[in-house]
């Protein structure tokens, strides 16, 4: 979790944030999201409930007065007034609306269940706003190999070994950024570290290898300042998230592919795996490093959508059976 967050937050929320974090286990991106909406909320609940001037702006609001008495005062219709004030104001879709409505709900439960400070949630009564179920949207096989090939400029190898990465393993952005020289063992296995920092490893085929050793060869080891990163950016630090979304948008937009994003990546490793090359949906999910199958069947049902398509496209499904009697 960003350490500015943590000294912004007040006690009540800094110990919830805390215990997500080192008990639950949640990743540190995470918890920043935990963070932003708590204080979205309690600037809204510090400004309905008359606790800072009219006239300032929300987004200035400081949530550093939210205390015990703040927390306990809070209702259910509060709560539902701050998802009409998410639906008017901030134009909320439906997912953004849904992650709250569990960050809330976990909170509220932290401190009825954990620290005893209320009686009851005011949650409780409330459901998640329904989303709308979508399929990830990723690349064909011809659209991956073009985006290789669009790899230009003075970080030609390391990008190309960026992009082989996440196209064969299906790396999230943070698993990626993440990787030590010390987690590419002889045995051509990595091991990454996933969401809650668990651990699991995946086979470097042949490409991934490549890809690595010719990086190897021209990787900064000069005043490098993280010396066990394997991907390092300009200035000799270990590569960030936004460095590495900044060259996959500048590659997919070369190839005019605007509107995807690093995680569409993943989606295509994944795909390609299941329909190309066949891999069982069980195996697919302990590459991706998904806790329940239920999360890894989303590639099944872009298969069944094919499927289903590639029937409606035979010209002999639009026969109907009286054209077929008339030609008797």
């Amino acid at each position: 979790m960003r350490k500015e967050y943590l000294d912004e937050s007040p006690a009540v929320i800094k110990d919830f944030l805390l215990y997500m974090q080192n008990m639950k286990g949640r990743a540190s991106l995470t918890v920043d999201e935990y963070y932003r909406d708590l204080r979205t909320f309690f600037r809204y609940i510090l400004y309905m409930k008359g606790m800072v001037p009219h006239d300032t702006p929300i987004e200035e609001i400081s949530i550093s007065g939210v205390d015990e008495e703040l927390v306990k005062s809070v209702t259910m219709q509060d709560i539902l007034e701050f998802f009409n004030y998410c639906i008017s104001d901030r134009n909320n879709q439906a997912v953004s609306r849904a992650r709250k409505t569990t960050v809330l709900n976990q909170f509220f439960r932290h401190l009825k269940e954990r620290k005893f400070i209320i009686e009851k949630n005011p949650m409780d009564m409330l459901d998640s706003p329904k989303k709308k179920k979508s399929l990830p949207k990723y690349l064909t096989l011809q659209q991956s190999e073009e985006l290789l090939k669009a790899v230009e400029g003075d970080n030609k190898i390391r990008d190309e070994c960026i992009l082989t990465l996440f196209l064969n393993c299906g790396l999230r952005l943070s698993e990626l950024v993440g990787i030590n020289l010390t987690d590419i063992n002889s045995d051509r296995m990595l091991r990454v570290r996933g969401k809650g920092n668990k651990e699991r490893i995946i086979y470097l085929n042949d490409a991934c290898i490549e890809a690595i050793e010719a990086y190897k060869k021209v990787r900064p080891t000069e005043g490098v300042k993280d010396k066990k990163a394997l991907f390092i950016s300009r200035n000799h630090n270990r590569i960030s998230n936004k460095t590495v979304q900044a060259l996959v948008y500048k590659y997919l937009n070369a190839i005019g592919l605007n509107g995807y994003s690093v995680h569409k990546l993943r989606h295509t490793a994944a795909t390609l795996m299941y329909q190309e090359g066949g891999v069982d949906i069980r195996v697919l999910q302990d590459i991706l490093g998904h806790e329940n199958l239920v999360t890894t069947q989303i590639y099944t049902h872009i298969s069944q959508k094919q499927s289903i398509e590639a029937m409606k496209s035979n010209p002999l499904g639009k026969r109907k059976k009286d054209d077929a009697d008339n030609k008797e």
